[in-house]
């Protein structure tokens, strides 16, 4: 026992994931080079709010991917499933109920499942926020933004395409949702993008690293596993706090850079910080299997941007 354990510290890794890290560790050792290099910059724009909250009219900007009948495996639990992404902004109306799942992308597939859309899609909560005036309306769309690992792609066409939508949807802000590490980059320089051209943003997510490497105006960070951004899956009165946190933000922020942490907790112990693409817990013939299947799942990805069958509307 040292001094400290007198103290009531908690352990020294119960701390946010250091993801850019470990993405860069678990690839090397899959054996992968030239590491990954992520977007990052100095200058944040901030647009404020031009109207209070409960005037303005709000969008929903997903990383997640409508359900695709012939694409395999997309249900809880499903393996990482390339065949289900996606490369083009798609929309989709918000008075309706959508099927928007997540197995196309690298959420923490051990401590979670995906099994509950609300934890990843708020839209219903944000129908029932405008419902109940905390926001003046809800965009008659939301929006799709693919996760392209190519920056270029996701600044110089995506994030553009995105921003014509809200446009001519008469957004004042946008709640932007992620999910993979990739995600969390996507959808940082969406924000931005957004914001450079006078619609306010606020990102929630799981990865901070990311997300304030990048630099947005407004982050709301949850210190859950990823695929965890809008709350707690099963669980109606964290999805609302999560929510209502920011909503508040979006409000309140009083500059670029501005993070605000959720005070939920996913469990007492952190351990499950400790496995996500962590090659130190993954056995050597577990790491040759990943390789494998990560090379396959990659080919398939190419095949599907090569012929033009991504989804998107």
């Amino acid at each position: 026992m040292t001094a400290d354990d007198n103290l009531g510290f908690a352990p020294d890794d119960d701390q946010p994931i250091a993801y850019m890290q470990r993405t860069r560790d678990y690839y090397l050792t899959l054996g992968y080079g030239n590491p990954y290099r992520w977007a990052h910059y100095d200058h944040v724009p901030f647009q404020p709010l031009a109207k209070p909250l409960t005037q303005s009219r709000v969008a929903l900007v997903t990383t997640a991917a409508p359900y695709q009948a012939d694409k395999g495996d997309q249900g809880p639990g499903a393996a990482y499933n390339a065949s289900a992404k996606f490369y083009a902004a798609y929309s989709g109306r918000s008075d309706e109920d959508h099927d928007v799942r997540i197995s196309h992308i690298a959420y923490d597939r051990t401590h979670t499942t995906a099994e509950d859309p609300n934890s990843w899609f708020p839209l219903p909560l944000l129908r029932q926020f405008a419902a109940e005036g905390r926001i003046g309306a809800l965009a008659p769309r939301f929006h799709g933004a693919p996760t392209n690992r190519s920056q270029k792609t996701t600044i110089e066409t995506d994030a553009p395409e995105i921003l014509e939508r809200c446009r001519a949807d008469g957004v004042d802000a946008v709640v932007l949702v992620p999910n993979c590490p990739v995600c969390h980059q996507t959808v940082s320089l969406v924000a931005r993008h957004l914001e450079a051209n006078g619609i306010a943003t606020v990102v929630m997510g799981c990865a901070k690293d990311i997300v304030e490497f990048v630099g947005v105006p407004r982050f709301l960070f949850s210190d859950f596993p990823l695929g965890n951004s809008a709350g707690r899956p099963k669980n109606p009165v964290s999805q609302r706090q999560t929510l209502a946190l920011a909503l508040d933000l979006l409000e309140a922020a009083p500059g670029a850079r501005t993070t605000m942490q959720s005070p939920q907790r996913w469990s007492a112990s952190a351990d499950w910080k400790r496995d996500f693409m962590n090659p130190a817990r993954i056995p050597a013939e577990e790491i040759a299997r990943q390789r494998a299947e990560n090379d396959r799942q990659k080919a398939i990805a190419k095949t599907i941007r090569s012929d033009g069958r991504a989804a998107g509307c």
